[in-house]
């Protein structure tokens, strides 16, 4: 690999589908998805990249069957209990995106303690998306800056740097590589402010079934992509 990308997120799709065709109920695929999140948030630690974001539970799936959605956070508790020990162990450093404030409130004790817990480890970024939005993470750091902007009228938004400082995790960079499972194409409401200038990577693999050599080979794929940032190529060798 020529060029490794510095923040890489995916979006995990197709636990469901997994689950379906292989005649099972959809919590099936979605406790074969933890097992995918842990090989992979392993192995990304292990090459060497900084952060890792994970799409693990949309502001919309709120609206998914109530017990769709009661057993999704029992495994993130479940995880959450589990991968504690491995976290620590493997220098990893959680931090979570969203509106944590609509999570059960178990949930959320646990997630603040294993951030805590983390908080000092300099490996790997892990970054859970959880009760997370695109549109609703600029629409809260826009009501951030609001709110202090009346405390502070002598300061004015200039820049795009700026306005990264009221965003949910601002240490964050901006992602490089998004790679999306299960061959859907589109970024349904993902990180929008940070996917602006991001390689984009399809596959058809269901999420369960995604494994370290695909991983890879997006990040194979990355390397070989030009980044020019409007640039042109003349000026970017």
């Amino acid at each position: 690999m020529n060029q490794l990308p510095n923040h890489v997120a995916i979006i995990m799709d197709g636990n469901g589908r997994w689950a379906k065709r292989r005649g099972l109920p959809r919590i099936f695929g979605h406790r074969e998805g933890v097992k995918a999140v842990k090989r992979i948030v392993t192995h990304a630690a292990n090459t060497g990249i900084s952060a890792l974001s994970l799409f693990a539970f949309s502001s919309e799936n709120w609206l998914r069957p109530k017990d769709e959605v009661t057993s999704l956070m029992k495994l993130l508790s479940e995880f959450l209990d589990n991968e504690l020990n491995n976290i620590i162990k493997q220098n990893i450093k959680l931090v979570v995106s969203g509106r944590m404030q609509l999570l059960p409130e178990d949930v959320r004790e646990k997630l603040l303690n294993v951030m805590n817990m983390s908080s000092l480890n300099t490996g790997l970024t892990l970054n859970l998306c959880l009760s997370y939005g695109g549109r609703q993470e600029i629409v809260d750091a826009a009501k951030a800056y609001c709110r202090m902007l009346s405390e502070n009228e002598a300061v004015e938004m200039n820049n795009d740097d700026f306005f990264r400082n009221f965003l949910y995790n601002p240490e964050l960079a901006d992602i490089d590589l998004l790679i999306r499972t299960s061959g859907e194409k589109r970024l349904s409401n993902f990180m929008l402010w940070q996917l602006a200038y991001a390689e984009l990577y399809f596959t058809q693999t269901l999420w369960p079934g995604f494994y370290e050599d695909e991983f890879d080979l997006a990040l194979d794929e990355y390397s070989t992509r030009i980044r020019r940032f409007g640039r042109t190529d003349e000026q970017i060798r």
